[in-house]
């Protein structure tokens, strides 16, 4: 019974250290985007874009069908994911041109992710755009298959373990392809 109460506050302190994490995320996210606003005005431009440091917030990510409203965060490690959102270091922002990564954690913010379909709507926010997408493709792959690749166009992957429910290491991973949602869907196929 000891051990049991123990690893339940080990679970419960973990799952703490996450929702503080984001709370913090998001505060400093609306922070960030207030200091861009007034950058703006001063300007009459964009701000000019900083270096992302691991666990900065970088975007907004909303799934109106799944109730999912999180401060995606830089960088995919482990600490990382266990904030929120992780955005894959390297790929483009959400918006801009290239493909966008976001991964996050199966049992946590994406544990309602396999329930969203082809034509689903997801919105993101950076301090540059706004950004309304559309899912045109979903796939479920091997752990150990490649699958994010460079984009020419505006696209937002989403990744996470797969299947859902699967205790333990998953086999398998969910990665949902999205484009902007006023892109032809033949483009988004190439």
């Amino acid at each position: 019974m000891v051990v049991g109460v123990a690893l339940a506050g080990w679970a419960g302190a973990a799952y703490a250290r996450g929702w503080l994490a984001q709370s913090h995320a998001r505060a400093e996210w609306e922070a960030r985007l207030a200091h861009a606003a007034v950058q703006r005005a001063r300007s009459y431009g964009s701000p000019a874009s900083e270096s992302l440091v691991e666990g900065a917030p970088v975007a907004r990510l909303v799934v109106p069908k799944i109730a999912l409203d999180d401060i995606v965060l830089e960088g995919v490690t482990g600490e990382v994911l266990n904030g929120g959102p992780g955005h894959l270091p390297g790929s483009a922002l959400p918006g801009d041109t290239g493909n966008a990564v976001v991964s996050a954690h199966r049992d946590r913010h994406f544990r309602r992710l396999g329930e969203l379909s082809i034509g689903d709507t997801v919105v993101t926010e950076t301090e540059a755009r706004r950004t309304r997408w559309r899912v045109v493709g979903r796939t479920v792959v091997h752990k150990d298959a490649p699958v994010i690749r460079r984009e020419t166009g505006r696209v937002l992957t989403l990744t996470t373990c797969w299947p859902i429910g699967y205790l333990g290491g998953a086999p398998e991973r969910l990665i949902l392809k999205a484009v902007p949602a006023d892109t032809q869907l033949a483009a988004a196929q190439d």
